[in-house]
């Protein structure tokens, strides 16, 4: 009976294991592509934003994703994504990795694989508002009235904040996320609820734009590489590259020029 029990284990060692040997993993599929394809939104300065007069993705995750490609020595290959589609555009395997300004969260680590953070501690909810209504928005309470106007882009951690903590304001849902600065600027919203890094490029872009709570955020977490579940190898290769860039000093660098 043992005998006949270890030939079966044998058996499925042999099978099973020749197997896992031929299927490539991801770090193979990327080498032998000669490319890696990077999942992005586009729409969320200083993270990753497509300038639409060069036609190329500025931020600091275009530079991560440059040097990920380096580390690799393959080209990127960019596929455009959007907050509602991100997770399932993940789940079925439509870029190698995305990066964007993703928060790291439990739902996304759930159904996903995310690295370690990079801008720890730097990023956190806070508000966008005309420089004019300043006093106006000192608290959550201020926001979360039936005559305030909250506009948020669909799909990511911005809506969910809104719909959890601002019950009684009127929310509006505008779909291009980098245009709703411009639409508070101009008096079509009050608040855009947004993070403090995009805050503070818009308020530096735009002098009619505060934040006025971006030192006090209403949360806060730290961003990450997403990517599918599953392949334990190329989740290790994209944190050694992340630990490599922190030692060198390159990360903090990166960090400093878009975040701080």
């Amino acid at each position: 009976m043992k005998k006949k029990v270890l030939a079966a284990v044998v058996l499925f060692l042999m099978v099973f294991g020749s197997l896992s040997l031929t299927e490539a993993g991801r770090l193979e599929e990327i080498a032998a592509r000669g490319t890696i394809r990077i999942g992005t939104t586009g729409d969320y300065r200083p993270m990753s934003y497509l300038n639409a007069e060069t036609g190329k993705y500025e931020g600091i995750d275009a530079e991560l994703s440059q040097l990920i490609a380096d580390s690799l020595g393959v080209a990127i290959e960019y596929v455009p994504t959007t907050w509602p589609t991100l997770t399932q555009d993940t789940l079925d395997g439509k870029f190698d990795i995305a990066l964007c300004g993703i928060s790291r969260n439990y739902n996304r680590a759930k159904l996903m694989a995310m690295s370690d953070g990079y801008g720890v501690g730097i990023f956190g909810k806070t508000i966008l508002c005309r420089k004019a209504d300043v006093k106006k928005f000192k608290t959550l309470a201020d926001i979360n009235k039936p005559n305030v106007r909250v506009m948020i882009n669909p799909g990511g951690t911005n809506e969910k904040f809104a719909y959890a903590n601002l019950k009684n304001a009127q929310i509006i849902v505008h779909d291009d996320n980098a245009g709703i600065p411009h639409e508070i600027s101009i008096g079509n919203a009050d608040i855009m609820i947004t993070e403090t890094v995009e805050a503070l490029s818009y308020i530096r872009a735009d002098k009619n734009l505060a934040a006025p709570l971006i030192n006090e955020p209403f949360t806060r977490h730290s961003c990450g590489i997403l990517m599918q579940k599953g392949d334990q190898e190329f989740l290790n290769y994209i944190n050694f590259v992340l630990a490599e860039l922190r030692m060198d000093g390159t990360l903090d660098k990166l960090e400093n020029k878009y975040l701080r």
